[in-house]
């Protein structure tokens, strides 16, 4: 019979974990444990004061290294982390299990405060409030004054009642971690996704490497380039400091004459581009888009993270976008890196490697552009082995279109592929081959294209300014029929958002399932039923299901007292709204709604949301659980992911054979087909070399 350990640690490191990331954190030279708190099956909470000069008991130790111990933490892969460098071994990922991950599953928050309030914990539950002072005081180095005598370090000794109040503080942390643990039981974690989370602490822990010298390159080449735009923007301007929105904002209004609306890129990426402005200010403009541009951030992320075995981990938060389920960029934010599109890229890299400034002026034109495009480049692969990188194809597009049963796009997924020309075909009634460069018809493929970005989920004319249609060139009083037409050649994705609009109210409402899924009449089946069977055409039976199968419910745990409405995803992995109730929308219309985390806020609060909301979370949820399983085989299969971004696996390996050979197994076993998913096309493409970029 398997123990449970639930554990909570306080330590020490004079890296700051917040930018640096667990794994350098760990590897820091000054690292130590202070305190180690426990529970075993549910005891009453145990601390030792490993600060201080006590010891772990050896059947503690034991157990961190036993199967048959279970160990649970809240935000696990720290404890895990900081475990396996005590011990000087990589703990197993199997016997770990993350009480963030599932509050984060049941569509709870991340912060062990924060989930606690969210589930009502009562108040002897609760984190201690006291405890991000006393994590300052212990855990991080603190500054040298006259005061404290010059020290660097707070130790216990320097004030005993703080460490007593750290040392209940951390007793506390268990307490809440167990309460939510037990008050989440109801709605357990899947085997598959417990094993997911288990694959994704391995990847994180395995990280990916990174090439310093030409980090440190870019780092000076963009400093060298700040310091000359900044000087010319001075000079430009007169102003103090050109680089503050205020300033350089009056100095442009009062020069062109209007009041401008704010400084954001693309305000003045708009303005620059006009042709009744001055030079004077054209320049200005392109300089404020160039300091932009040189803005170093993710190069010093990189540098800030990397460990000293030359590798960067813990890209990913597994379930960090938890209405969905998918991973959340951290650090680097790999998920939000700049396209490359300079070419030779080879080159590029060498002369920032070489600090060959005028090179790379020379050839690239602008350097801060060519910084931002090449960051991508700073993931590379070891000597002796090659990062082979391969995506999903409209991922989106496909699976919206599975689940809604749209066989015309199907179709168009299942041969050539070309959703944009065949979107624009079917919404304007022209013949797909005319959809082509050098016909005057190409010119809807833009339509096509906009119209596929943003139009999926419910979206209307405003979705469509905001994916960039007036950017595109096409007027604003045509978006509304536009709209139209994509609704009318996707009459059964419009269908799936009544459907689950329809569904959520009533299980909300009345209680019990309900499926939700697009079925065909089928008239073969019917004329054998009635031979059969002498039944009329038109019974159950003559229908079949074309599409994907989702399953809302709303499910009550009597324990807590709390009420959800889950998804039944096809993967058999569910989407939970907390609380779900019956509101009022700004149209006079029933409207849904539940207790969630604001994307804007990162609040708990009353949320709302309708059918095409629904539909996109289950889109989203469905090519992530694809991911997911891709990722799961590539493993299986010897490929070792180190990062992953949306629909798209980074793998680094020592070569065996062909890149083509081994490109085609990769995105063979992405492909491959998913059991939980029949009649789902799946295409895969991608690339194998030396450095991280994007075709």
């Amino acid at each position: 019979m398997a123990h449970h350990l639930s554990i909570d640690l306080e330590t020490f490191s004079s890296v700051p974990i917040s930018d640096a990331g667990v794994r350098k954190y760990v590897s820091s030279d000054d690292f130590e444990i202070l305190l180690f708190a426990y529970s075993l099956d549910g005891a009453s909470v145990e601390i030792v004061d490993m600060a201080s000069g006590e010891t772990l008991p050896p059947w503690l130790v034991f157990a961190l290294l036993d199967a048959d111990y279970i160990k649970h933490a809240y935000n696990a892969p720290f404890e895990h982390a900081c475990l396996s460098k005590m011990l000087g071994v990589q703990l197993p990922a199997d016997q770990w299990r993350c009480t963030m991950f599932h509050g984060l599953y049941c569509g709870y928050t991340a912060g062990l405060d924060a989930t606690g309030k969210a589930l009502g914990l009562p108040e002897d539950k609760q984190k201690l409030a006291t405890g991000k002072a006393l994590i300052r005081y212990f855990c991080v180095p603190c500054k040298p004054t006259k005061v404290n005598g010059g020290r660097t370090r707070n130790f216990p000794r320097h004030d005993p009642d703080k460490w007593s109040l750290f040392k209940e503080y951390c007793v506390q942390d268990v307490v809440t971690e167990m309460e939510i643990e037990r008050r989440l039981s109801a709605f357990p974690v899947p085997g598959d996704l417990q094993k997911e989370w288990e694959t994704d602490l391995r990847i994180n822990c395995r990280g990916v490497a990174v090439d310093m010298d030409f980090v440190h390159g870019a780092l000076e080449l963009g400093e060298t380039v700040m310091t000359e735009l900044r000087r010319e923007a001075e000079q430009l301007t007169g102003l103090e400091n050109p680089n503050s929105n205020v300033q350089l904002k009056g100095w442009l209004e009062d020069r062109i004459g209007e009041e401008l609306p704010d400084m954001r890129k693309d305000t003045v990426a708009k303005l620059a581009k006009r042709e009744d402005i001055s030079d004077e200010v054209r320049r200005a403009l392109e300089i404020r888009l160039d300091l932009n541009k040189t803005s170093t951030s993710k190069y010093d992320a990189i540098e800030a993270t990397v460990c000293p075995d030359g590798r960067v981990g813990g890209l990913l938060q597994f379930y960090g976008a938890n209405r969905t389920g998918r991973w959340a960029g951290r650090l680097v934010q790999v998920q939000n890196l700049p396209r490359t599109y300079t070419e030779p890229l080879e080159e590029a890299r060498e002369f920032v490697k070489s600090r060959n400034l005028d090179a790379l002026r020379m050839i690239y034109g602008s350097v801060p552009d060519t910084l931002s495009q090449l960051i991508r480049t700073a993931f590379i692969a070891p000597d002796g082995h090659v990062l082979i990188d391969a995506d999903f194809s409209a991922i989106e597009a496909r699976v919206i279109s599975w689940f809604a049963g749209e066989h015309w796009r199907l179709d168009v997924f299942r041969t050539h592929g070309k959703i944009y020309e065949a979107s624009a075909s079917q919404m304007f009634g022209v013949p797909l081959e005319r959809i082509k460069k050098g016909n005057p018809e190409y010119a809807l493929r833009q339509k096509g294209k906009v119209a596929e970005l943003a139009l999926g989920y419910q979206g209307g004319a405003g979705a469509l300014i905001n994916m960039g249609a007036l950017d595109m060139g096409i007027p604003e009083e045509e978006l509304p029929d536009i709209v139209k037409r994509w609704r009318n050649a996707n009459s059964r994705i419009v269908g799936l958002w009544n459907r689950m609009n329809d569904a959520a109210l009533r299980v909300i409402e009345r209680g019990g399932s309900l499926n939700v899924e697009v079925q065909m009449y089928d008239p073969q089946r019917a004329r054998a039923n009635e031979v059969a069977m002498r039944r009329p055409y038109g019974s159950f039976s003559d229908y079949f299901n074309i599409g994907a199968t989702v399953t809302l419910t709303r499910e009550y745990d009597k324990a807590q007292n709390v009420t959800v409405m889950s998804i039944r995803l096809p993967s058999g992995r569910k989407l939970y709204y907390v609380k779900p109730s019956i509101g009022e929308n700004r149209f006079g219309e029933k409207s849904i709604e539940y207790m969630g985390v604001n994307q804007k806020t990162g609040k708990w609060q009353l949320t709302e949301t309708y059918g095409g909301k629904l539909v996109e979370n289950c889109v989203q949820a469905i090519a992530r659980d694809c991911l997911s399983q891709a990722i799961e085989h590539l493993e299986a299969a010897g490929f070792p992911v180190v990062f992953h971004v949306h629909d798209e696996c980074v793998i680094d390996i020592e070569p065996f054979d062909t890149p083509d050979a081994m490109l085609k197994q990769v995105t063979d076993i992405m492909t491959r087909p998913i059991p939980w998913a029949p009649g789902l096309p799946l295409g895969a493409d991608g690339w194998v070399g030396k450095f991280f970029k994007k075709d």
